[in-house]
């Protein structure tokens, strides 16, 4: 919970990760891609403020005290959904796959979410392990990397049609949460199978079966994002990497970013992720909780976000999706006007 001048906001973190990208994970034969990756995602660290940048060497890997200490202790984080990222091409172990994660849920079974994982390249085998995970751990969510690399394959389009049977799989377990990432390449992975036009496709659908959660909006094909969400009501702007890479860096960009959008999307569709460990969460949840759109004649058109909007997209929103019950002290008020109800605040399960 972070608390500024008197208001509480409830924040769950919807884009979370526990990676192992150490050396002695590195796949032989493929070290070069396996290094270059979280070589790459260092650089995005660069981004943040000077004071929270890691070496090298504990970017690589780092332990569930560390997990702790930055997004719990003192990161003010609530709940976390950690998404799970195979790349099993170049780590051996997987960089943090769905076993790793589940050793936060034995440490932190309160506080910590752990979404599942499929691709379609891999076929029956995939599917079955996809229902044997649930068993295992009944998710809520699954998270999608589209431009990960299989047996020579450098992607995969969400339309495509091997992979309805893993919707349907989803909406037969009422797992409902479907993250995609749709935004920057990370090397060597391509930038083309992170475009976003498979997303409408799917989310038309499954309209109401299923929630597509665009992790990092699509960056830095905003406009085409925001003109394809505002018309598909099941598809969510998931704010990792618009908040860490642009708020500190690029303040006016991550305005405009944040002004289309507030304009096309709403804050009603829209999830905090801090992308932990790319970014501590303590700077991104006290900077986006001071931010205001600049008031110069640029950005004359865009909406405010105002404290009720704040608190929506900080967690109440995420809440919502996950079936998270918020602390009747941290939902927003009901209004008068409107008849109480078990359902009728923000954030409820």
């Amino acid at each position: 919970m972070y608390e500024k001048d008197g208001e509480r906001f409830y924040v769950f973190d919807a884009h979370s990760h526990f990676w192992d990208a150490s050396p002695q994970n590195w796949k032989p034969g493929a070290e070069e891609y396996a290094k270059g990756w979280i070589e790459c995602f260092h650089a995005y660290m660069g981004l943040g403020p000077a004071e929270t940048h890691w070496p090298i060497e504990r970017f690589q890997r780092y332990d569930a005290d560390d997990f702790q200490r930055d997004m719990f202790d003192a990161g003010h984080i609530d709940f976390a959904v950690l998404q799970s990222t195979y790349l099993r091409e170049w780590y051996t172990n997987g960089f943090n796959d769905f076993e790793r994660n589940l050793q936060l849920v034995e440490r932190f079974p309160d506080r910590v979410l752990v979404n599942g994982r499929f691709d379609p390249r891999e076929g029956s085998a995939a599917l079955e392990r996809l229902e044997a995970d649930y068993q295992r751990y009944p998710f809520k969510g699954v998270k999608l990397y589209t431009a990960e690399w299989h047996e020579g394959s450098r992607g995969w389009r969400l339309d495509d049609e091997a992979a309805k049977p893993f919707y349907d799989k989803l909406v037969e377990l009422g797992v409902k949460n479907v993250h995609v990432h749709k935004g920057p390449t990370i090397w060597p992975l391509d930038k083309d199978a992170f475009e976003v036009s498979d997303v409408d496709h799917v989310a038309t659908d499954y309209n109401g079966r299923l929630n597509f959660i665009v992790d990092h909006v699509g960056l830095p094909r905003i406009e085409e994002f925001c003109f394809m969400a505002t018309q598909e009501p099941n598809v969510y702007a998931g704010l990792a990497v618009v908040i860490g890479a642009l708020m500190h860096a690029r303040p006016r960009f991550f305005a405009k970013v944040m002004g289309e959008l507030l304009f096309w999307v709403g804050e009603d569709k829209m999830l905090f992720g801090s992308d932990y460990a790319i970014w501590e969460p303590k700077w991104q949840v006290e900077g986006f909780v001071d931010w205001e759109m600049p008031s110069d004649s640029e950005y004359a058109d865009f909406p405010r976000l105002g404290l009720e909007g704040k608190k929506k997209i900080m967690g109440l929103n995420a809440a919502k999706l996950y079936d998270i019950e918020v602390p009747d002290e941290l939902r927003l008020p009901v209004p008068a006007e409107e008849p109480a109800s078990p359902d009728s605040a923000v954030g409820v399960a």
